[in-house]
């Protein structure tokens, strides 16, 4: 295993969720993988979202809890330009094995990331509100 690979299981921290015998290979990535780089880069994406949530005219920040959890879904699933980005600060912490491993079901393996990190945001929703313009 190269020296990058090795430092970034070293940063990332092990698995998070539960592997048994029965879990599919898509879940082992998941709590492998994809759980430890979320809770890692956590602190950028909110960071992240809120530079994103000022471009877009500040709108988020007048909402109420409720429309900004819409929002947050909204802006993810349909923002293809910005859901990139995000994606990338995930793929930026994968080992060479990961990411080949991601690239043989990338589209399921999409869609659990980026409910994830939905889900992620969605739950930290307090720490918007208090965000002035």
């Amino acid at each position: 295993m190269e020296a990058r690979d090795i430092s970034i299981l070293e940063l990332r921290g092990s698995s998070i969720g539960n592997i048994t015998e029965q879990s599919s290979s898509e879940e082992i990535f998941q709590n492998k993988t994809l759980r430890p780089i979320l809770k890692f880069q956590n602190d950028l994406f909110i960071e992240v979202f809120m530079n994103y949530a000022v471009k877009q005219k500040g709108v988020f920040f007048t909402l109420s809890p409720d429309k900004k959890m819409a929002y947050i879904e909204n802006t993810i699933q349909r923002d293809i330009k910005f859901r990139n980005s995000l994606k990338g600060m995930v793929f930026g912490l994968f080992t060479t094995e990961e990411y080949n491993t991601y690239t043989k079901n990338s589209s399921n393996l999409n869609k659990r990331m980026m409910n994830m990190l939905i889900e992620r945001l969605k739950s930290q929703i307090q720490v918007f509100e208090n965000v002035t313009m």
